[in-house]
Protein backbone atom coordinates (compact mmCIF):
# COMPACT_ATOMS: atom_id res chain seq x y z
CA UNK A 1 0.00 0.00 0.00
CA UNK A 2 1.51 3.34 -1.04
CA UNK A 3 2.71 5.63 1.72
CA UNK A 4 0.73 8.84 2.11
CA UNK A 5 2.01 11.61 4.30
CA UNK A 6 -0.74 13.11 6.46
CA UNK A 7 -2.07 16.53 5.54
CA UNK A 8 -4.90 18.62 6.97
CA UNK A 9 -5.15 21.06 4.07
CA UNK A 10 -7.88 20.67 1.43
CA UNK A 11 -6.89 20.61 -2.24
CA UNK A 12 -7.79 23.35 -4.66
CA UNK A 13 -8.99 22.78 -8.18
CA UNK A 14 -6.39 22.84 -10.90
CA UNK A 15 -7.12 22.58 -14.61
CA UNK A 16 -3.71 21.12 -15.45
CA UNK A 17 -2.52 17.74 -14.24
CA UNK A 18 1.10 16.66 -14.02
CA UNK A 19 1.99 13.93 -16.45
CA UNK A 20 4.10 11.07 -15.08
CA UNK A 21 7.45 12.41 -14.02
CA UNK A 22 10.45 10.62 -15.43
CA UNK A 23 13.95 10.39 -14.06
CA UNK A 24 17.31 10.71 -15.78
CA UNK A 25 18.99 8.95 -12.83
CA UNK A 26 19.16 5.15 -12.81
CA UNK A 27 18.03 3.36 -10.81
CA UNK A 28 15.65 5.90 -9.31
CA UNK A 29 13.86 4.15 -6.46
CA UNK A 30 13.55 6.48 -3.48
CA UNK A 31 11.71 9.58 -2.37
CA UNK A 32 12.44 12.60 -4.55
CA UNK A 33 11.32 16.14 -3.82
CA UNK A 34 10.83 18.44 -6.81
CA UNK A 35 10.77 22.23 -6.63
CA UNK A 36 9.45 24.54 -9.33
CA UNK A 37 10.90 27.94 -8.42
CA UNK A 38 10.80 31.43 -9.95
CA UNK A 39 14.54 31.66 -9.09
CA UNK A 40 17.51 30.35 -11.06
CA UNK A 41 19.13 27.05 -10.15
CA UNK A 42 22.15 28.89 -8.75
CA UNK A 43 19.92 31.02 -6.54
CA UNK A 44 18.05 27.97 -5.27
CA UNK A 45 21.34 26.21 -4.48
CA UNK A 46 22.71 29.23 -2.66
CA UNK A 47 19.75 29.21 -0.28
CA UNK A 48 19.92 25.52 0.62
CA UNK A 49 21.32 24.55 4.03
CA UNK A 50 24.67 22.77 4.16
CA UNK A 51 24.19 19.08 3.36
CA UNK A 52 21.42 19.62 0.83
CA UNK A 53 21.82 20.02 -2.93
CA UNK A 54 19.65 20.66 -5.99
CA UNK A 55 19.94 18.94 -9.37
CA UNK A 56 18.15 20.18 -12.46
CA UNK A 57 15.18 17.98 -13.40
CA UNK A 58 14.84 16.39 -16.82
CA UNK A 59 13.36 18.47 -19.63
CA UNK A 60 10.07 16.54 -19.60
CA UNK A 61 9.74 17.00 -15.84
CA UNK A 62 10.38 20.72 -16.22
CA UNK A 63 7.62 20.99 -18.81
CA UNK A 64 5.17 19.07 -16.63
CA UNK A 65 5.69 21.24 -13.56
CA UNK A 66 5.86 24.52 -15.45
CA UNK A 67 2.48 23.67 -16.97
CA UNK A 68 1.07 23.88 -13.45
CA UNK A 69 3.27 26.76 -12.23
CA UNK A 70 4.11 28.94 -15.27
CA UNK A 71 5.99 31.47 -13.11
CA UNK A 72 8.67 28.85 -12.41
CA UNK A 73 12.06 29.43 -13.99
CA UNK A 74 13.77 26.36 -12.49
CA UNK A 75 12.56 22.81 -11.84
CA UNK A 76 14.98 20.77 -9.74
CA UNK A 77 15.17 17.96 -7.22
CA UNK A 78 16.22 18.80 -3.66
CA UNK A 79 18.53 16.08 -2.39
CA UNK A 80 20.15 14.96 0.85
CA UNK A 81 22.86 12.71 -0.52
CA UNK A 82 21.49 11.18 -3.72
CA UNK A 83 17.80 11.09 -2.79
CA UNK A 84 15.27 13.09 -0.76
CA UNK A 85 14.45 10.45 1.87
CA UNK A 86 16.01 12.40 4.75
CA UNK A 87 13.70 15.31 3.98
CA UNK A 88 10.66 13.07 4.40
CA UNK A 89 11.47 10.49 7.07
CA UNK A 90 13.78 10.56 10.08
CA UNK A 91 16.69 8.20 9.40
CA UNK A 92 17.05 5.54 12.12
CA UNK A 93 20.39 4.59 13.67
CA UNK A 94 19.66 0.91 13.01
CA UNK A 95 20.30 0.52 9.27
CA UNK A 96 18.13 -2.58 8.99
CA UNK A 97 15.17 -0.88 10.63
CA UNK A 98 15.83 2.32 8.69
CA UNK A 99 15.59 0.51 5.37
CA UNK A 100 12.61 -1.70 6.24
CA UNK A 101 10.15 0.90 4.95
CA UNK A 102 12.03 1.27 1.66
CA UNK A 103 12.27 -2.49 1.15
CA UNK A 104 8.52 -2.82 1.65
CA UNK A 105 7.86 -0.15 -0.94
CA UNK A 106 10.31 -1.72 -3.35
CA UNK A 107 8.52 -5.05 -3.07
CA UNK A 108 5.15 -3.39 -3.68
CA UNK A 109 6.58 -1.97 -6.92
CA UNK A 110 7.86 -5.40 -7.95
CA UNK A 111 11.36 -4.20 -8.79
CA UNK A 112 14.25 -6.62 -9.29
CA UNK A 113 16.65 -7.54 -6.50
CA UNK A 114 19.54 -5.95 -8.40
CA UNK A 115 17.66 -2.66 -8.70
CA UNK A 116 16.72 -2.81 -5.00
CA UNK A 117 20.35 -3.32 -3.95
CA UNK A 118 21.55 -0.43 -6.14
CA UNK A 119 18.79 1.82 -4.80
CA UNK A 120 19.67 1.03 -1.18
CA UNK A 121 23.33 1.75 -1.87
CA UNK A 122 22.39 5.18 -3.20
CA UNK A 123 20.09 5.80 -0.24
CA UNK A 124 22.92 4.96 2.20
CA UNK A 125 25.06 7.77 0.76
CA UNK A 126 22.83 10.22 2.63
CA UNK A 127 23.42 8.51 5.99
CA UNK A 128 24.21 11.02 8.72
CA UNK A 129 22.62 14.03 7.04
CA UNK A 130 19.30 13.40 8.77
CA UNK A 131 20.91 12.69 12.14
CA UNK A 132 22.16 16.20 12.71
CA UNK A 133 20.80 18.25 15.59
CA UNK A 134 18.21 19.62 13.21
CA UNK A 135 16.31 17.04 11.16
CA UNK A 136 16.10 17.20 7.39
CA UNK A 137 12.45 18.22 7.70
CA UNK A 138 13.47 21.17 9.86
CA UNK A 139 16.10 22.19 7.31
CA UNK A 140 13.53 22.00 4.55
CA UNK A 141 10.90 24.05 6.40
CA UNK A 142 13.36 26.89 7.02
CA UNK A 143 14.51 26.82 3.40
CA UNK A 144 10.91 26.96 2.16
CA UNK A 145 10.10 29.94 4.37
CA UNK A 146 13.19 31.85 3.23
CA UNK A 147 12.56 30.88 -0.39
CA UNK A 148 8.98 32.17 -0.23
CA UNK A 149 10.19 35.53 1.09
CA UNK A 150 12.64 35.89 -1.80
CA UNK A 151 10.85 34.19 -4.69
CA UNK A 152 7.13 34.14 -3.98
CA UNK A 153 4.80 31.19 -4.68
CA UNK A 154 6.68 27.96 -5.37
CA UNK A 155 5.51 24.49 -6.35
CA UNK A 156 6.74 21.35 -4.55
CA UNK A 157 6.10 17.75 -5.47
CA UNK A 158 7.06 14.60 -3.56
CA UNK A 159 7.27 11.35 -5.48
CA UNK A 160 8.45 7.85 -4.66
CA UNK A 161 9.73 6.69 -8.00
CA UNK A 162 11.09 3.58 -9.62
CA UNK A 163 12.77 3.29 -12.99
CA UNK A 164 10.45 0.37 -13.73
CA UNK A 165 7.07 1.95 -12.90
CA UNK A 166 4.95 4.67 -14.42
CA UNK A 167 3.14 6.84 -11.87
CA UNK A 168 -0.56 7.62 -12.37
CA UNK A 169 -1.89 11.03 -13.31
CA UNK A 170 -1.79 13.35 -10.34
CA UNK A 171 -4.63 14.95 -8.47
CA UNK A 172 -5.40 18.61 -7.97
CA UNK A 173 -2.83 21.12 -6.82
CA UNK A 174 -2.92 22.03 -3.14
CA UNK A 175 -2.21 25.53 -1.82
CA UNK A 176 -0.75 26.14 1.65
CA UNK A 177 1.03 28.97 3.44
CA UNK A 178 4.57 29.04 4.79
CA UNK A 179 3.14 29.28 8.31
CA UNK A 180 1.65 25.81 7.81
CA UNK A 181 5.03 24.46 6.72
CA UNK A 182 6.83 25.93 9.72
CA UNK A 183 4.17 24.72 12.16
CA UNK A 184 4.08 21.20 10.69
CA UNK A 185 7.49 20.48 9.10
CA UNK A 186 6.79 16.74 8.93
CA UNK A 187 3.16 16.85 7.81
CA UNK A 188 2.71 19.58 5.23
CA UNK A 189 3.86 17.61 2.19
CA UNK A 190 1.52 15.04 0.69
CA UNK A 191 3.06 12.42 -1.57
CA UNK A 192 1.83 12.52 -5.15
CA UNK A 193 0.10 15.91 -4.88
CA UNK A 194 1.65 19.10 -6.29
CA UNK A 195 1.72 21.68 -3.48
CA UNK A 196 1.95 25.43 -4.07
CA UNK A 197 3.49 27.21 -1.08
CA UNK A 198 2.66 30.90 -0.65
CA UNK A 199 3.50 33.45 2.08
Amino acid sequence: MPCRLPCQHPPIACSVHLQPLTSHFSPAVCYFLYIASPLTLSEVRSMLPSGLSADLASFSDQQAMKAIHPEAQTVARILAGRCSCDLVRRRLADTKEDERHLRQRYRSLGISRATMIAALERHRQGAGLGRAQETGQGWLAKFIAEHARNAGPTLYYLYFSAATDRPPRLGDTRRIQTADVIANPGDWLEEGSPTLVIR
